[in-house]
């Protein structure tokens, strides 16, 4: 199992006392970033929201990715997502973004692509829709065209119901004979199945704890075995995500989850990925969950929906997620904790936990590129 970082620009309440609040959390983000390469995590996963105040101030990651491509020497840099909807994102233009950062960063891009956060950020862009799906339709008219773009001399062109294109050089071309590893952000059991059949890896941040990998497997790794791939290669890659905590002892990570704001965070999730399943008795926003005390902590540790501990027990905790069969496992760090303590995790991480679970520190190339 590989390691990743997941950053979105969470900003959260402290805006409300701190005037340079959002500046901080990007540039914090970015450090993070930075930390994560050293300390041996292969990705490095960026969001693309828009509107989504507290929640996700990341709205132009390909700028934030294209610093980071500089900043970092070996770590993955993955869209997670470029929104490729012709509404939000022209084709041609995240195709030109895709090939640019595989160059600056000498091939260590991975281009995860998904249609957006839930109705609130959608119907930002396509006003009036009243079916989400609408922009499954969109997507699927696109993604199988990007490699075309990438691996044709002069692109054929396209005509779609949602956009079209001349014959045109798309330039630049990808970095090297093959294109980056395509990836897609799924938040349902069929979208797993789905992304397998086009030989998509996929971002699962709908996978809650452990034992939800039992679905996802079943759902991906059967599919993929059959697998068209749209593009030059089969990325057989699924990431899940969770956030984690590590400190030197068990107490001092429980306390520092404890005063985290995992609570508002989760809230947060459910006022704007209104397309995600809500759970039996969750709060409506601008109603939240209550903040979680220590008490509470342990039992989401119990539960395996929270990486929290020591050293040892975070590894016990990861070696679980790999035992039922995640690929990847990306962290995401929420801003309600200290950028000590978070840099404090990635470091712990690095040093304790990935040395015993991902045995390919080198991390130069993604392991299913190859030439086209």
């Amino acid at each position: 199992m590989e390691f990743g970082l997941f950053v979105q620009g969470y900003v959260g309440k402290r805006a409300e006392t701190d005037p340079l609040a959002e500046h901080k959390a990007l540039m914090e983000e970015t450090e993070y970033v930075i930390q994560a390469d050293k300390s041996g995590f292969k990705y490095a996963w960026a969001s693309e929201h828009h509107f989504l105040e507290e929640y996700s101030h990341l709205s132009a990651n390909d700028v934030f990715l294209g610093y980071l491509a500089h900043a970092t020497e070996r770590i993955h840099l993955g869209s997670g997502i470029f929104n490729p909807l012709a509404q939000v994102n022209h084709p041609v233009k995240v195709a030109e973004k895709v090939a640019m950062l595989d160059h600056l960063s000498e091939g260590r891009f991975e281009f995860g692509s998904g249609r957006g956060a839930g109705s609130h950020e959608i119907l930002g862009f396509i006003p009036g829709v009243t079916d989400m799906n609408y922009t499954k339709e969109i997507w699927e008219e696109t993604i199988a065209e990007f490699p075309k773009m990438w691996l044709q001399e002069e692109y054929v062109g396209f005509q779609g119901k949602h956009w079209s294109l001349p014959p045109r050089k798309i330039l630049p071309k990808p970095y090297g004979k093959a294109h980056p590893a395509m990836w897609y952000a799924a938040g349902s059991p069929p979208s797993y199945a789905m992304a397998a059949r086009k030989g998509l890896g996929v971002l699962g941040f709908s996978v809650q704890k452990v034992s939800d990998m039992e679905w996802v497997l079943e759902q991906y790794k059967t599919a993929i075995v059959e697998a068209q791939p749209v593009g030059g290669f089969v990325n057989d890659n699924v990431m899940v995500t969770s956030t984690a905590i590590c400190a030197p002892t068990h107490k001092e990570a429980v306390r520092i989850a404890a005063g985290g704001g995992l609570h508002y965070l989760q809230s947060l999730v459910f006022r704007y990925h209104d397309t995600f399943p809500r759970p039996e008795g969750f709060p409506v926003w601008p109603e939240t969950l209550p903040e979680f005390n220590e008490e509470i902590i342990e039992h989401l540790i119990a539960e395996e929906l929270l990486i929290c501990g020591d050293p040892d027990e975070v590894l016990t905790q990861c070696k679980r997620w790999e035992a039922a069969g995640a690929d990847q496992l990306s962290f995401g760090m929420p801003i309600g904790i200290s950028r000590e303590d978070t840099l404090q995790t990635i470091r712990l991480v690095g040093e304790h936990v990935i040395p015993k679970i991902d045995t390919d520190p080198v991390h130069r190339t993604s392991r299913f590129r190859q030439a086209a």
